[in-house]
C-alpha cells in the first residue's frame, strides 16, 4: 500500500521503518538532515512538504507530538485537508483533542479520519509489539488496522471518531497517577533506610509491582523515569483535563494523586 508519513520523530522513525519492512511504499515528509538519510538508506521517499507526502496517498499516518502539530499540517493551503486525494484515510496517532479530530472529519469531505492514540515505547514499535486504540468509520478503523498491525501486536477498535483517544486520555490519566504513588512509595521506601535501587528491584516480586515500575526499572530508576516520562504525561493531562471539562466533569481522585504526587506531571497553578 502507498502511505503518506507524517511526523518521523522518536516514535515515528521506528514506525516508518517498520512499515517499509511490511512492503508498503511509504512517502515521508522529514525535516532533520540525519533522519532523512537514514529513511532514505531505508528505502523511503523522502520529501520535503505536506503536499509531496500526501498527494494521491490512499493512506495518510501522522505521528506528531501534539494537537497543534496535527493542526498545522491540517488546514491550510498546504495542508492535508486540501490535498489529500478523495476517500484516503487519514490515521492520527497524536493525543491531541477530540475537537481537532471532529474538525478534520467535518471539514475534510470524503477523508477518512481515524484517530488512533498509542500505548507503548519506541522500542515496542521497533520489535512490532506496540498497543494501538483505533476509532472512526468502520471501513475506515479496518483499513488503519491492517496498516498499524506493521508495528503494532494489539489492534483495539474502540467505536465512534474519539473514543480511542479518550480511551487513551483516562489510560494516561491512570498511569501519571500510578506514577506519582511509586514516587511516593520509593520516597518511603528511602525514608525507612531502603535503597531505592532495590526497591525497585524487590517491588518486581511483589504484589504490588506494576508497569509503571518496570518502566523506571528499564530505564534506570525513579529520575530517569521522571526525565523520560514527564514532559509526555504533563501534555496528557492536562489535555486530559480540558476534554473532562468539556464533558462537564473532572478528575476527580486521579486529580489529587496527580496533584500531590512528588512528580513533576502539572503545570503549576494549573486548575484541574
Amino acid at each position: 500500500m502507498e502511505i503518506g508519513f507524517l511526523g518521523a520523530g522518536q516514535l515515528g522513525e521506528p514506525m516508518v521503518r517498520r512499515l517499509l519492512k511490511a512492503g508498503h511504499a511509504v512517502t515521508v515528509m522529514v525535516r532533520r538532515d540525519e533522519v532523512r538519510v537514514r529513511l532514505r538508506e531505508a528505502g523511503a521517499a523522502v520529501v520535503d512538504s505536506v503536499v509531496d507526502a500526501v498527494r494521491g496517498r490512499p493512506v495518510i499516518v501522522s505521528c506528531l507530538f501534539s494537537d497543534a502539530q496535527l493542526r498545522e499540517v491540517a488546514f491550510g493551503p498546504g495542508g492535508v485537508l486540501a490535498h489529500a486525494q478523495p476517500g484516503a484515510v487519514f490515521v492520527s496517532h497524536t493525543t491531541g483533542t477530540v475537537e481537532t479530530l471532529r474538525e478534520l472529519a467535518s471539514t475534510g469531505g470524503e477523508l477518512a479520519v481515524v484517530d488512533a492514540p498509542v500505548s507503548g515505547t519506541a522500542e515496542d514499535i521497533e520489535n512490532g509489539r506496540l498497543t494501538v486504540l483505533v476509532g472512526g468509520p468502520s471501513a475506515a478503523v479496518e483499513c488503519a488496522a491492517s496498516v498499524v498491525s506493521a508495528y503494532a501486536s494489539t489492534v483495539i477498535s474502540t467505536g465512534e471518531l474519539g473514543t480511542a483517544l479518550n480511551l487513551k486520555l483516562v489510560n494516561n490519566v491512570l498511569f501519571a497517577a500510578n506514577a506519582q504513588l511509586l514516587g511516593a512509595a520509593n520516597e518511603l521506601a528511602v525514608e525507612l533506610g531502603i535503597d531505592s535501587d532495590r526497591f525497585l528491584e524487590a517491588l518486581a516480586a511483589c504484589s504490588a509491582d506494576s508497569k509503571v515500575a518496570a518502566y523506571a526499572r528499564g530505564l534506570g530508576g525513579i529520575a530517569d523515569f521522571t526525565e523520560a516520562a514527564a514532559r509526555f504525561l504533563r501534555k496528557d493531562v492536562a489535555v486530559a483535563v480540558s476534554a473532562a471539562h468539556e464533558a462537564g466533569t473532572d478528575l476527580g481522585l486521579l486529580h489529587d494523586v496527580i496533584q500531590r504526587g512528588p512528580l513533576p506531571l502539572t503545570t503549576a497553578g494549573a486548575d484541574m
